[in-house]
Order: C-alpha cells, then sequence, then structure tokens
C-alpha cells in the first residue's frame, strides 16, 4: 500500500476508535474538578430547623453522601425510591441540599413523597449549590472522611448505581 492511501485510512480508524470509546461513557458522569478536592466549606439552616445551623465541620471523620434535590425537581421524584433504599442501607449518612426552593414547598415534598435523609440542608439562594458546581438537580456526591469529594453524579441516581458504583464506593472509603 501506499503512502497516500496510508494516512487517510490511519485518520479513518483513529477517529472510528475515539468514537467508539465516547460512546461507551455515560453522560451523566461528568469529570468534576472538585473531585479529589476538598468539598466547599458550609454553615447553612437546617430544613426542618431553619434556627440550627449544620456546618461542614460536622461531617468530618464520616464518609458521607450529599444528594441536590428540590421540591419543583420532576427528576428527584423518580430517583427518591433509590435513595431511599440508599439511606435504608445504613452504610453512610444522606445528607440532603434542598436547592433554590422555598421550605414550605420542599417540607410539603418530603411529607409527601418520604424524608430519606439524615439532614436537609436548605439552600435558598443557591450559593452552596453553585460552590459545588451543580449543574442541575437530582446531583449526588460521596465525601470521605477528611471531607474530600470522590465522587459526582448527575441526574437520576437509580437501584443499580447503588448497587454498582455508590455502596462498592462507600464501603471502600469506610476501610479506609
Amino acid at each position: 500500500m501506499n503512502r497516500r492511501a496510508f494516512l487517510p485510512l490511519s485518520l479513518f480508524g483513529a477517529t472510528a476508535a475515539l468514537l467508539g470509546v465516547g460512546l461507551t461513557l455515560d453522560p451523566r458522569e461528568l469529570p468534576s474538578p472538585l473531585i479529589g478536592r476538598s468539598a466547599p466549606a458550609f454553615d447553612l439552616p437546617l430544613l426542618h430547623q431553619p434556627d440550627k445551623i449544620s456546618s461542614h465541620n460536622e461531617r468530618l471523620g464520616t464518609v458521607w453522601v450529599l444528594n441536590v434535590w428540590a421540591s419543583w425537581c420532576i427528576s428527584c421524584r423518580e430517583e427518591h425510591a433509590a435513595l431511599t433504599a440508599l439511606a435504608r442501607t445504613g452504610a453512610a449518612p444522606v445528607i440532603g441540599l434542598n436547592y433554590k426552593d422555598e421550605r414550605d414547598q420542599a417540607l410539603a415534598w418530603l411529607g409527601r413523597f418520604g424524608d430519606p435523609y439524615a439532614l436537609s440542608l436548605h439552600d435558598r439562594d443557591g450559593r452552596l449549590g453553585t460552590d459545588y458546581g451543580v449543574y442541575g438537580v437530582p446531583e449526588t456526591f460521596i465525601i470521605d472522611r477528611k471531607g474530600v469529594i470522590r465522587y459526582k453524579r448527575v441526574g437520576i441516581l437509580t437501584q443499580e448505581i447503588v448497587r454498582d458504583r455508590i455502596l462498592p464506593l462507600i464501603r471502600e472509603l469506610q476501610r479506609v
């Protein structure tokens, strides 16, 4: 084969290989510049007790899950069963971050669908969500004992994701 025919054939092969790899990736697992970095600090009121403040320092020493949700989020309803099942395992506390929501609507939503959260933070203005790089809701993060973000999921959690990704990572981080 002459050299002129080899170059286009090589470029086509490389392009096809890159596209093939790209098709295997999950678009919901967006890379985050925060993975491997300290989770953003916060001091936010609790959704159920607005006169009480919760801090990121209270979580240090514990592997925990942060789930960003809102009453206006249709997808949050869809992931609720998987999130509730995750919370029931007791593998790690699931902390809710109620994002850009009205307190009364959020409380009504939890009353209607059930409250899987060990506690919910109320991020009315969305400032903490912005610090976490939230694209939209729902989003889920796993934070290790040292307060470092180890995982980010954009979009709905499913039973399969909880079983295959979330729980194994929590168990691994619990051993460290």
